[in-house]
């Protein structure tokens, strides 16, 4: 049903205006706890670290539970982050509850998507597990851009106080929405985990980290890297970001129908973004048209990719839905925690108009990855025709 995809995606909305909000104000928080800009950057790297190690498991733990329940749970968590964070507390306290969603993030994603594609036809899954990640993008185009503006008008602790919000309708929405919904089978720890053990998800996994660590070396300085590299105020930049999500939201919708027709091919495009992007950010130089034109087809290229990235993922092990795509949120967060780390420190060594490089060199490794899944998949289905 339709009407669960808009419901995960409504409570993706609220996950990622906590994860991702933060970039938009780094800057100020940094300013206001006298701290580095890299430094700021822990309060993303860390969420995205605590995912990459805790999400496996937890969804495997979490996998017999009321699907219903999970989701509430960790939006819940989601609320009582924002709400706390308002108060601009010490920085450890401040750290702290960002981290403490972090551990319900990847099982809220794959609980979402499991009830989207619950009694969807096979033709119909990717289009809405799109629905689903269009929450991505909507909160690139709305809460996000506009968490930012808030927080250059008053202060950045505003910024918070409008995820906390997001945060309480979500859950509104999912308790009084969503049915319960308790696992009628639950798949034992040895048949999901097995999937580990195919070179081709292996691969995907690969593909996966490269292509997120390649964009998050420059989005997640996308304020500081605006406003120093491209003289752009904080007005401006809240712009840019309204922008970069409103194309996002485009994005996702046409790599949804596009990955129904081919998944490699649709993840391949999108991509490409990773070495098309710098080469624009480059040649546009301090033109604001030409920066606007590169940032939209950014947003474009961007927006789908943990739609792609988990896609791609399940793609090679379609009987574990759950634990590929928690494993597909898990590597891609440690891709935005190292993309973020990297940024960070170029960032101190080299200078902030150098970051988008970085995506390049990921870039062409996931294309490499995915080249090397192609040759394994060739090579495993030309070894079952000949044992036939």
């Amino acid at each position: 049903m339709k009407k669960y995809a808009y419901i995960g995606c409504l409570g993706f909305i609220a996950v990622i205006t906590t994860e991702f909000g933060v970039i938009g104000i780094l800057p100020q928080i940094a300013e206001h706890y006298q701290i580095g800009i890299d430094k700021a950057g822990y309060l993303l790297s860390a969420f995205a670290l605590i995912i990459a190690l805790t999400g496996p498991f937890m969804t495997l733990l979490t996998s017999g539970f009321d699907r219903k329940k999970i989701m509430l749970t960790a939006i819940f968590m989601f609320l009582v982050t924002g709400f706390i964070s308002s108060f601009s507390p010490p920085f450890w306290l401040l750290m702290l509850v960002r981290i403490l969603p972090a551990f319900l993030q990847p099982v809220y994603i794959a609980t979402a998507l499991s009830v989207a594609v619950s009694q969807a036809d096979e033709g119909r899954k990717n289009e809405l597990m799109g629905i689903v990640f269009n929450g991505v993008a909507i909160a690139m185009v709305t809460t996000v851009p506009f968490a930012r503006w808030i927080a250059g008008l008053w202060s950045w602790e505003y910024s918070f106080m409008i995820q906390t919000l997001v945060s309480l309708i979500a859950l509104m929405v999912i308790y009084l929405l969503l049915p319960s919904m308790p696992v009628k089978e639950k798949k034992s720890f040895g048949n999901q985990v097995r999937i580990l053990k195919q070179p081709p998800f292996i691969l995907s996994i690969l593909t996966n980290f490269f292509m997120i660590t390649a964009w998050f070396s420059t989005y997640s300085y996308f304020a500081d890297y605006l406003n120093k590299a491209k003289g752009m105020n904080t007005s401006m930049v809240s712009y840019m970001l309204l922008l970069f999500g409103i194309v996002g939201v485009i994005a996702n919708g046409v790599a949804g129908k596009m990955l129904n027709k081919n998944v490699a091919g649709t993840t391949a495009v999108f991509l490409s973004g990773t070495i098309l992007v710098p080469v624009l950010l480059y040649i546009s130089d301090g033109n604001l048209w030409g920066t606007m034109v590169v940032i939209g087809i950014w947003g474009f290229l961007y927006s789908p990719s943990f739609l792609n990235a988990s896609t791609y993922m399940i793609s090679s092990a379609p009987e574990s839905l759950e634990f590929a795509n928690s494993l597909a949120t898990s590597f891609g967060n440690l891709g935005v925690t190292l993309g973020t780390t990297i940024g960070g420190w170029i960032i101190v060594t080299k200078g902030v108009e150098y970051i988008p490089w970085i995506g390049v060199f990921f870039g062409l490794l996931a294309f490499l990855m995915m080249i090397l899944r192609n040759i394994s998949e060739r090579r495993s289905r030309l070894l079952s025709t000949c044992q036939d």
